[in-house]
């Protein structure tokens, strides 16, 4: 090796010389990969199949020593830089082009404190981790829909998930977070200490810093009375109707997932998910009413583990395929949302794709939309479409269905996006990311002027320093 082009924060090419880049890699415990190196193309993969960008420089850090050189050596050489966790959320964000990632792949370690109820989880790790540690001493807390979701993005953003209803949102259960910041210094951002950062992490994503380690509340959950309830897609306005009327009413123990998809024998269907936490007897009683609507064409409710759960819809999101999707928060279901999404799914282009509705859950609305950076605490569900399909001559008309689809639902919904879901398109602006950031956007601004005046950490739903 020679020299390695490297992509800067201006976005011009700079030259490093191999004594340069050599310096960076015996700084770290865990290898540094460049284009060529056994294991390259392997790293700079995430789930989303689309993704396709080659950083220059891979760093896949071992411990928290790793990543402050490597925010350090971007922060000294000006380097463009991304940051990966799980590598799970579909804009890819995690992966730069012709810069440095800073990969936690490797760092996944969970530890439980049954005492305490609590868990301490790297960066890298899963939801996955931290329910098969958890579940083992009979808990949980609040963690997405999907087992392969990485903790950082999801806690970041906000985090919705099954739990919320009772337990609320994922950053509602956040109790501490270690942040390398741009400085290359590592705090602890807590109610106690660094309170002003603790309380940006809780929704204003990667902004602020590499968070190298979470520490959650646990709440004790076993087995719950969850799964799939399917109903004739001819019926599908009365059972979204039917719907929208069920998740105003339930109790705390339930939360749910209403969606338009494709059978497996190429039919479309209604579907709504549902998870009740607590007396399976009492969870009988309370969705009755759900499971004899109709009725419907099958109910696949039972009592079931929660790492169960969590992974019943890993085969509709799995990695590897393409995945483009469109999301809005909604404070109501509207009969002209309703109207509009089942006139229009027919025509969807790949049967793995869906539509729906994802409950945010009553806890979660009790809380104070200023309370911490995830300010959409009176919407009722996120309304999305996550498309997916395999070949990628298919993508353009899979994308511009899900646009299309999206600016018809927009008048319904507050127009505000979930913010783990933008991405870094040239549609997806700065008032998209301001609008999804609702009341708290300016404080946030103060807060990244003061972590990160020099905007290293960008290549993320980003808040623009001012200072």
């Amino acid at each position: 090796m020679t020299e390695l082009h490297i992509t800067t924060t201006a976005g011009m090419s700079m030259a490093l010389d191999e004594a340069t880049v050599q310096g960076f890699k015996t700084s770290l415990r865990g290898p540094l990969l460049c284009p060529g190196d056994v294991g390259y193309d392997d790293a700079r993969k995430v789930w989303n199949g689309m993704i396709d960008r080659h950083p220059t420089l891979i760093a896949r850090c071992a411990g928290v020593a790793d990543v402050i050189a490597a925010v350090t050596f971007a922060r000294t050489h000006q380097v463009l830089m991304s940051v990966r966790g799980g590598g799970h959320n579909v804009p890819g964000n995690a992966v730069c082009q012709g810069g440095l990632m800073i990969d936690l792949a490797g760092m996944r370690s969970v530890r439980v404190d049954p005492v305490r109820r609590t868990a301490r989880a790297e960066g890298g790790a899963t939801w996955g981790d931290v329910d098969h540690e958890a579940q083992a001493f009979g808990f949980a807390t609040t963690g997405g829909s999907v087992s392969d979701t990485g903790i950082a993005g999801l806690t970041l953003g906000g985090g919705l998930g099954w739990l919320a209803g009772k337990y609320g949102l994922t950053c509602d259960n956040l109790l501490s977070a270690d942040v390398v910041t741009a400085e290359g210094q590592l705090l602890t951002a807590s109610a106690t200490e660094n309170a002003e950062l603790f309380w940006g992490l809780r929704g204003g994503g990667g902004n602020f810093g590499v968070v190298t380690s979470f520490e959650y509340q646990l709440h004790p959950v076993g087995p719950v009375l969850a799964g799939m309830v399917l109903y004739p897609f001819t019926k599908a306005k009365e059972v979204l109707t039917f719907y929208r009327d069920f998740v105003t009413t339930i109790p705390d123990e339930v939360n749910t997932l209403g969606a338009l998809l494709t059978s497996p024998d190429g039919v479309p269907v209604v579907a709504i998910a549902v998870c009740y936490t607590g007396s399976l007897e009492v969870g009988e009683k309370v969705l009755h009413p759900l499971r004899s609507f109709g009725p419907p064409l099958a109910d696949q409710v039972s009592p079931m583990a929660y790492c169960q759960l969590q992974s019943l819809l890993d085969a509709a999101t799995a990695r590897g395929a393409r995945y483009y999707n469109k999301s809005n928060f909604m404070q109501r279901i509207s009969d002209e949302a309703i109207d509009t999404l089942v006139e229009r799914f027919p025509t969807i282009p790949s049967p793995l794709s869906f539509v729906f509705f994802q409950q945010l859950g009553n806890a979660a609305n009790r809380v104070s939309a200023t309370a911490t950076a995830f300010s959409h605490r009176d919407a009722l569900c996120e309304w999305g479409c996550l498309s997916r399909w395999l070949d990628p001559a298919a993508d353009g008309v899979n994308i511009q269905w899900t646009r299309e689809l999206s600016e018809a639902m927009r008048p319904f919904t507050t127009g505000s996006d979930y913010v783990t879901q933008i991405g870094l398109e040239t549609d997806e602006g700065a008032e998209r990311i301001k609008a999804a950031y609702g009341a708290n956007y300016e404080r946030l601004v103060a807060l990244k002027n003061r972590y990160d005046p020099t905007n290293l950490f960008r290549h993320t739903q980003n808040i623009k320093p001012t200072a």
